[in-house]
């Protein structure tokens, strides 16, 4: 198992990119732009940050209390919709909707979402959206349930892959794209010891089906809630927590903490060569200097 410190080699400088955000999430790097693009949920605005200049931008507002975002093969980005309750597409400034719906039954507050090797998109769909009065608008969960879906751009075919996931949260693959990692964020809002605090893990048969359901890895109470997570090359898991990012090893060690003077809610990779960690703080944007880079870049 590597040391921390071979993954991340100067893992105190941590340099703050940006702040003013009042609850910043869903970060992605653009490589066409060199920006890293991400969200201020209460703000309902999108935030871009410019690796050319050093500059901070507002890109949208009003924009449907966006979270979190992938690439797509095209380049376009394909973001979650809390006030719309669908996944959508940005391409270049212009938003069209690309699924809102499973049968009849709106979808609850889209949360995360990935890019499949097969292009097909992966999203959560928790309730916070619908539920939290600063993350969207007041709802109901109209399938009464917190599903994993898959949708099928071709077919437009959305099925649930993950049912038995209380609040389902982040999401991603492993580098052999046999495995789907899904981050459990329930025990937000409840009290001490209700609800749960863990990754878990799924086999992923045929591309389109999840098996095998268990635990990969259990957050302490100190450590907080797992959010948004992500996957490197080598094949170790990276999830934002209270105490700042916890990066853990294939087999559910744990390699070590990374400590970030405000609760991270989300990260990604990025940067010109892919090794940059970005990390989504509270108010801020951070990055950190890495030796691996994300997982979905060998597809």
């Amino acid at each position: 198992m590597p040391r921390l410190t071979d993954l991340v080699p100067e893992p105190t400088e941590i340099e703050r990119l940006a702040t003013g955000s009042t609850w910043a999430e869903g970060p992605l790097w653009i490589p066409e732009t060199r920006t890293l693009r991400w969200s201020d949920i209460p703000r309902n605005r999108i935030m871009q940050w410019h690796a050319g200049t050093g500059a901070t931008s507002v890109y949208a507002e009003r924009v449907g209390y966006a979270n979190g975002r992938a690439l797509d093969v095209d380049g376009s980005v394909v973001q979650c919709s809390h006030g719309r309750r669908r996944i959508e597409r940005d391409r270049g400034g212009l938003v069209t909707p690309i699924v809102d719906r499973w049968g009849d039954a709106r979808l609850n507050s889209p949360n995360d979402v990935v890019l499949a090797p097969d292009a097909t998109f992966w999203f959560s769909d928790p309730p916070y959206g619908i539920i939290e009065p600063r993350e969207g608008h007041a709802g109901y969960r109209e399938y009464g349930d917190h599903a994993v879906f898959r949708f099928d751009p071709v077919t437009n075919g959305i099925r649930p892959v993950v049912l038995d996931v209380e609040e389902p949260n982040g999401l991603a693959f492993s580098p052999d794209k046999r495995t789907l990692y899904v981050a459990d964020s329930s025990c937000i809002r409840k009290p001490p010891g209700v609800g749960n605090r863990w990754i878990r893990a799924y086999d992923v048969a045929d591309g389109v089906r999840c098996k095998n359901s268990r635990v990969f890895a259990e957050l302490t109470a100190a450590d907080g809630v797992p959010d948004g997570i992500k996957v490197d090359t080598q094949g170790n898991l990276w999830t934002s927590s209270e105490r700042g990012v916890i990066v853990i090893a294939p087999d559910g060690a744990t390699i070590g903490r990374l400590p970030v003077p405000e609760l991270v809610g989300n990260l990604c990779f990025g940067g010109d060569d892919g090794t940059t960690l970005f990390i989504a703080a509270s108010t801020s944007i951070y990055r950190v200097a890495t030796t691996v880079r994300d997982a979905s870049t060998t597809w």
